[in-house]
Parts: structure tokens; sequence; C-alpha cells
């Protein structure tokens, strides 16, 4: 009788076990009774473990979260900017004398030094200025030195009253007047030699001359608008690179707040075709002038130009980091994603292992990560992969970004991040 209600009893606990038929007699033996209980309890232990067991494979179950921990740290912001180069010093070439251009003494494209001759122009006429300034000059000098003597000679009959005091004035103004006469022509021969020199027309500075606008034959004139010819001085060279006034300002008021802090002053170039210059350059200033038309303020950097890449009027990509963050948060750009709306989002692991949903504002890219102003804080362990089979709220198992990638690549090598 004890064996049938134990047969029900488990039939209706769901424990489809085959279970032999037990005669309900009087006759069964006590040992059997009692090994019909253990039976029953070890069934009972078992179907307590199944329970506890429908529970772990959800455990299992859970998706792993790839994670990095988020850290503040100093951050240069590099920006990258269009510019033009122009020439260290730029010289127009024009002439000091009117007269024909008798030689042409350079050859064009070549490097000059400061002092040579470029033109030579016909000196005929400023020989003979130079000439008539010479004589000027001695006629001069012969009138004062005779007014002079007139004058001391003068003085000394005045002493014994033979001459007025009058005609002693007289006669020292007119020993003065020769002077002065002296001292002007003495100008006048200094003027001459100069306009004689000035019929060679040197070059002012040092660098590579350009092509010349005239030839021999031409007549040129004093002071004329057209130059001769320019020479530019390429090594080192000048990149005026435009920044908008709006992103200037923000910077310096940043400065001013403590956000950011002044970092290099190096910059680098990329030129029209891709490549990077090999040479690294300064910044030099900013102007304090905003382009009306444009919009933007001049930043001025220094190039050495040794081997004479960069010529004048060149388009390039300046690129340098001047200032920096000081405490900035970087999250890498597969850990932030967009919603319907286009405001960035992030998952990160919460205390209890729950992927938690933030709306975080991303202001600039930093290499591959995202700089981070608001919705993550330090100590953040910020989903990076394994997102596509993660919703927010949903229990993840937290793995180590690294550990995972590890993971990936002893299973399939070809696969990298």
């Amino acid at each position: 009788m004890f064996a049938c209600k134990l047969s029900v009893k488990m039939r209706r606990a769901g424990l489809d076990l085959p279970i032999q038929r037990i005669a309900c007699s009087s006759r069964t033996s006590r040992l059997r009774r009692l090994s019909l209980l253990a039976a029953l309890a070890a069934l009972g232990t078992l179907s307590g473990c199944g329970q506890k067991n429908g529970d772990r494979p959800a455990a299992k179950g859970a998706p792993e979260a790839g994670y990095v921990v988020l850290k503040r740290e100093a951050v240069p912001l590099r920006l990258e900017l269009a510019g033009r180069t122009a020439a260290f010093e730029t010289s127009e070439v024009r002439p000091q004398v009117s007269g024909i251009i008798q030689a042409r003494l350079f050859t064009e494209g070549a490097t000059v030094n400061a002092g040579d001759v470029l033109y030579r122009i016909d000196p005929r006429l400023y020989e003979s200025a130079l000439s008539q300034a010479r004589e000027d000059l001695n006629s001069a000098v012969a009138t004062r030195d005779a007014a002079r003597v007139r004058a001391g000679r003068l003085g000394e009959l005045a002493k014994t009253g033979v001459v007025s005091r009058q005609d002693l004035l007289d006669a020292q103004a007119t020993a003065d007047a020769a002077s002065a006469a002296a001292e002007r022509a003495r100008a006048g021969l200094k003027a001459a030699e100069i306009n004689l020199k000035f019929t060679q027309v040197s070059a002012p500075i040092s660098g590579r001359i350009g092509r010349s606008v005239v030839t021999t034959g031409a007549l040129v004139s004093a002071g004329q608008a057209s130059p001769l010819t320019t020479i530019q001085r390429l090594d080192p060279i000048f990149v005026d690179i435009q920044q908008s006034s709006g992103s200037l300002l923000t910077f310096r008021r940043q400065l001013a707040g403590g956000d950011l802090a002044r970092a290099s002053t190096a910059v680098n170039l990329i030129l029209e075709d891709g490549s990077r210059y090999a040479h690294e350059g300064v910044l030099q200033f900013a102007e304090s002038v905003v382009d009306v038309n444009t919009g933007t303020v001049t930043v001025r950097a220094r190039f050495p130009n040794p081997e004479a890449w960069l010529l004048p009027g060149m388009y390039v990509r300046a690129v340098f980091s001047p200032v920096q963050a000081r405490e900035a948060i970087l999250a890498p750009q597969q850990g932030i994603s967009r919603d319907v709306r286009g405001n960035a989002t992030a998952l990160v692991i919460g205390a209890d292992s729950k992927a938690e949903l933030r709306t975080v504002v991303t202001e600039r890219t930093v290499g591959d990560q995202w700089l981070v102003s608001k919705g993550l804080m330090p100590g953040d362990r910020l989903i990076v992969e394994g997102l596509g089979r993660i919703q927010p709220g949903q229990t993840v198992r937290p793995v180590l970004a690294s550990t995972v990638a590890s993971a990936s690549s002893a299973v399939s090598p070809a696969v990298s991040r």
C-alpha cells in the first residue's frame, strides 16, 4: 500500500521514471520500504537540482561585452588647416636713375647674392654730371678760401681803425656764404657719384631671381611702376595658415577658463600631392586683423626649405596642435553609436553587470577616438565589442576588450580589428 502511494506521488511530481509496480501487501519487508524512501529522497534532490540548473543556462547565455575603462588624460587637439606658402623676403628690382639698359648680367631663375650687378644702364650722362659737380666743388672751394683770406685781412685792419666795422662784417658774411656754397657743391658731387653708381642695378637681397621684364636697349625711368625683375628668398619660407575667427575665439575662451593649455608650436605640412613635407616648421604669430571677405585670421609658420621644394604660392595643408585639453576623456569610435535623432549614445556596464544606455556629447575626433565632453566619467566601463548582441538593460558578461580580441584572433587569425 505504501509503494502504491509513492508511485502516485512520483507521477504527480512529473518524474517520468520507470518504476516497477510494487505489490501492495502486508508481507513487504521493512528493508524494501526503507529502500523506497531513500529512492524518493534521491529523486526529490535531483528534482531540486534540476530547477536550480534551469537558471544557470540563462547566466551562461548572457552575451560577452568587451569593454575598456575610461580615464582622464591630457590630449593635444590636432588641427589641419589650409595654407599658402610665401617667400621669406621679396624684392622688386626697379631702376633709381633713367637711361638705356646696356646689359643684363644675370641668368634668369638663378640664385644671386646681395650686391651682384644685375643690369648696367648707360653711364655717360652721369659721368658727365659727376665731372661737372667735381669742377663746381673746386670753384666753390676756391671762392671760399679767397673770402676767408679777405675777411681775415679786414679783421686786422679793423683793429687799427683803417677799415670800418661794417666792411668787416660784410667780408665775414661773404666768407660764410662761400663756405656754404662749397658744402653745397660737395653734396652735389656726392649725389652725382651716387647716380653714377645707380647705373649699375644691384641685387638688394640674396635669393632666386625671376625672369627679366626688360631687355637690352630698353629705356627705363627712375621710380617706374613696373619692376625690372623680382628676387625672392626661399630658405626659410613662410606658410600663411587660415583659421576661422570663431574657432580662434573658442580656443582663447577655453584657454582663459583653464579647459585648454598651450601645447606645441611645431607644424607639419601635407603637400598638394598628398605627401608629407620632410621638414618641421614652427608657428610665428597670428595676425590681429580678421579678413572681412573670408572671416579668417592668418597664422604664419616658418619652415626650412634647403631643397627648394616649397615655392611661393603653393597650396598646402598645415597640421599642428597649438593647444591641448587638460582633462579629456577619449572613447573608441566603435563604442559610440547614433540614435534615430542623430544623438551620440554609448553602452556602459553598470555595477550589476547590466548594460546602461548613456547619451553623450562628442566634440571632435582625436585619431581613432572621440573626445567626449559629457555623458561619460572616468572609471566607466565602455562597451566596445559585442554591441550587436546587447540591448540596454540586458545582463552581460564583462570581458576586457584585449581578452576578447586575443580570443577572436585565436579562433580566426584572419579577422583583424
